[in-house]
This record gives structure tokens, C-alpha cells and sequence, in this order.
């Protein structure tokens, strides 16, 4: 099993799964967890194991404790910062089955566009969003339109048009068929939640209860899911270091 989560050394994993008995390995890659656990989880498959199970969760209270303010100090929300989504998602990758297939993972690498600001994560890890997605097209040879959608983990409302931009000036055109689990998950209007979604279960829910599904119903055939992270605590913001960010990317389909 590959698991993480976003409270110090995994706890919420690592407590939540130790009656199990089952093979287990803490990851971190803040947000981006679930691709994280599905890539490791896919060479697992691929090498020796016969099914590996892949999971992450977030909770909304003990994200902002621990990442900006106690809820109880009743600090004002700027419009770009996001909500940490509470929830967990889940999925096991087999070594042998129907489908659908991972098919490609393409790892990232941290960009650092030197970002201080953590209620403006969007704009923070825009940037290796657009590394990772750039560098899978050119690995690949694909362009944007090969994909029925291509689905970034917890952008957010403002990390979203962020990232438009940055693959434009790229060379590729993704806002056809290109959206954001952060702004899919709530009603921004009616919940009053700023630039949307965040926190490892951001990616995992929307992906497992609704992605997942389009492609098992062949509603979808192809896509492509790259889950974004912001790689800082609440003692790097306070020594005014910036946020580094990450993204990982692993093309799915239906063979």
C-alpha cells in the first residue's frame, strides 16, 4: 500500500492503516499524493506486486491548523486562497484486468517561481503543472486534443487561468478540454469558496467518484491526471521561504 496525507509524518495514514497488516509505504507530495501513490503503485504493479492499493485524505480543519491559522482565530480569507478538501480517495492498480490502464507516468520535477503567499497556492504551483504537462507532450508526441479531458489536482480557480497561460506560451492550446478537480468539487458561488478545492483528497475524491467512473462506463476514453502540490509547512512560511511546488502526471485509458 502506498498512502499520505497532509498532518506531519503522515499520521492519518500511518494510524488509520496500522491494523491492517498489509505492506505499507508513507508518501508526501503535499497535493499531489494521489498521483504520486498511483505512479509508485503502477511500478509496484509492473515489477512484483500483484495488486497495490493507493490512497490519500485531507481534512479542512487540521490542513489550516497546520498549514496557516486555527479556524478559531477567525482570520479573513483572501479571495485566492482554497479550501482543503475533507475526504479520502482510493484505488487499487492490478497487475492483470479489464481496465481501464495506466498507460503512461510522467514524474515532476520542483519548480520554484519564488511565491510566498500560502492563500495563493494556485499561483504557486501553476508553474509545475505546466513543466510537468509540457514535458509529457514532448515525451510522448501527443498533443492536447488526444485527451477527452486533461484534469489538474487542486489549481483552483486562479492556478487554472494561471496555467492556461503558461501552456499557450508553451505552444499548446488545453482550454478546450482542460479543467480542475479544485474548481469541480464546490459550488464557488453558493459554498463561498474563494478559488475552490484543495488538499490531498481534492485529486482523490473528484478522481475516484466521478473520473473513475467515466472511464469504466466507456463515457471517457482517455485521460490524463496530473495532481499539483505545494511543497512547504507552516515553519518555512514563517522564515519567509517561498513555496516550492510539484506535479505529477499519469495518463489513464481504456484500451
Amino acid at each position: 500500500m502506498f498512502a499520505g496525507d497532509l498532518l506531519n509524518q503522515c499520521i492519518s495514514s500511518s494510524f488509520g492503516l496500522r491494523d491492517l497488516q498489509i505492506p505499507f509505504f508513507g508518501v508526501f507530495g503535499a497535493c499531489s499524493t494521489f498521483v504520486e501513490s498511483l505512479t509508485l503503485g503502477a511500478i509496484c504493479a509492473e515489477s512484483f506486486a500483484n495488486h497495490v492499493l493507493c490512497a490519500t485524505s485531507s481534512h479542512f480543519c487540521s490542513a489550516e491548523k497546520q498549514f496557516r491559522f486555527p479556524l478559531e482565530l477567525g482570520n479573513q480569507r483572501p479571495q485566492t486562497s482554497q479550501w482543503t478538501v475533507t475526504g479520502s480517495g482510493a484505488a487499487i492498480v492490478a497487475k492483470n484486468g479489464s481496465g481501464p490502464y495506466i498507460t503512461h507516468i510522467t514524474p515532476g520535477k520542483i519548480i520554484d517561481m519564488g511565491i510566498k503567499d500560502g492563500n495563493n497556492m494556485g499561483a504557486a504551483m501553476a508553474p509545475s503543472f505546466a513543466d510537468t504537462l509540457t514535458t509529457h507532450f514532448l515525451d510522448t508526441g501527443r498533443s492536447p486534443n488526444y485527451y477527452d479531458a486533461i484534469i489538474s489536482g487542486d489549481l483552483g480557480y486562479v492556478g487554472k487561468e494561471i496555467a492556461i497561460d503558461l501552456l499557450k506560451n508553451n505552444g499548446y492550446n488545453i482550454k478546450n478540454n482542460y479543467n480542475d478537480c479544485g474548481v469541480l468539487i464546490f459550488d464557488k458561488d453558493n459554498q463561498d469558496t474563494h478559488s475552490g478545492g484543495s488538499g490531498c483528497a481534492c485529486c482523490g475524491t473528484v478522481f475516484s467518484g466521478y473520473f473513475f467512473k467515466q472511464l469504466k462506463e466507456r463515457k471517457m476514453k482517455r485521460l490524463l491526471l496530473i495532481a499539483t502540490g505545494a511543497l512547504m509547512n507552516s515553519t518555512s512560511s514563517q522564515q519567509g521561504e517561498s513555496i516550492p511546488g510539484i506535479a505529477h502526471a499519469i495518463s489513464i485509458e481504456n484500451l
